[in-house]
């Protein structure tokens, strides 16, 4: 499902992927948002269980840079880092029969007494972000806020606008509830539990749907080092044989990223785009929905004959990408519109764990 829709975000399905055919990814939005528009504004609509903490802050950064103004709508659930999303709103408003669920981050750690003392220091890292975004939206105190993420507190509608995480309630009824594994969370209503076993939403089988033929697994568990291999196995051969393969993997991938750019960059619709072509490459979006990206995206106007050129005493304009890259790690964006701080991004941290957190 397109995230920019009717000049509306629609965030439906797992932050961050695509699980059971619904799902989302922060450089999608981020792609969105560049054509639609940073001065324009936009409506947020959100129906997810959460996914990975990493894209759900950088959306919400992303979304405080905006210059336009902000609604998120939660159109039936913003739980976990999907919750996150909607903090970014300048007005946020919860259908009827929405919920809205908040908790501490989570994460599987493999690996030495060393490695899981990192994760703890990367995971208390992130509840702290968190707790100060949830704090400053709702104003309560963040140690109010950490108690109520440790509890994992659920809230229909009217309790989170009593809580301060909503600014309304709608009467227009909520939609269905977008697919997830919800067993995954020790509170979650027996109801929402029931219907992730009807539908056969589990994480344990895996059963994801990719968003197009060109996306990669982002995820992969790796064996455990109690894994044993079968007798009379030569572990030297297997080493070789894994160093081999890396490499081999390591020339496809960039064989298929040249491949890939030279196709995107010969586009017609590239033609006057060049930079957001150059940003659309490095996503997840395949090479059809970056045509269809660039086809609707503004032209650069040239400038008309009588204009006066410049001195060179100016500091030249950001090209989109790089301005792409600073709205999306909050570098002073916000410019002469809003006055909200963003949140630092960890995303380069935490890709470096051997899972990827849910939250």
């Amino acid at each position: 499902m397109p995230v920019l829709q009717d000049g509306e975000l629609v965030l439906y399905g797992f932050v961050g992927d695509s699980y059971w055919g619904e799902g989302f990814t922060a450089s999608e939005v981020l792609a969105a948002l560049a054509v639609h528009g940073r001065d324009n504004e936009i409506t947020v609509r959100i129906n997810s269980g959460g996914g990975y903490i990493d894209d759900g802050i950088a959306i919400y950064n992303s979304l405080i840079a905006h210059r336009g103004k902000v609604r998120v709508e939660v159109d039936a659930m913003a739980a976990s880092s999907a919750s996150i999303i909607a903090m970014a709103g300048d007005d946020i408003i919860m259908k009827a029969g929405s919920i809205m669920m908040i908790h501490d981050p989570a994460n599987i750690t493999f690996g030495t007494v060393a490695d899981h003392e990192k994760s703890i220091e990367q995971l208390t890292a992130q509840a702290t972000q968190m707790a100060s975004i949830y704090a400053e939206r709702s104003g309560q105190d963040d140690d109010a806020v950490r108690d109520q993420m440790k509890a994992e507190t659920w809230m229909t509608a009217d309790e989170a606008v009593s809580n301060g995480y909503a600014d309304s309630v709608e009467k227009a009824k909520a939609r269905a509830i977008a697919a997830f594994d919800f067993r995954s969370y020790a509170k979650a209503p027996e109801r929402l539990k029931t219907l992730s076993k009807r539908h056969r939403w589990s994480f344990e089988t895996d059963e994801r749907t990719a968003a197009s033929a060109d996306d990669q697994p982002r995820q992969h568990k790796e064996k455990s080092m109690t894994d044993k291999t079968e007798a009379g196995t030569d572990t030297a051969a297997i080493e070789k044989a894994k160093t081999e393969a890396a490499a081999e993997a390591a020339t496809a991938a960039v064989t298929a990223y040249k491949e890939r750019r030279k196709t995107v960059l010969a586009l017609d619709e590239a033609k006057g785009r060049e930079a957001l072509a150059e940003h659309l490459i490095d996503t997840d979006m395949s090479v059809e929905a970056i045509k269809a990206t660039l086809a609707v995206a503004p032209a650069p106007e040239a400038p008309e004959a009588d204009e006066p050129q410049t001195t060179g005493t100016t500091d030249p304009a950001p090209s989109v990408a790089d301005y792409e890259r600073q709205r999306l790690n909050g570098e002073g964006l916000n410019g002469g519109g809003k006055t909200k701080a963003a949140a630092p991004s960890l995303a380069a941290n935490m890709r470096k764990l051997l899972g990827k957190e849910v939250a």
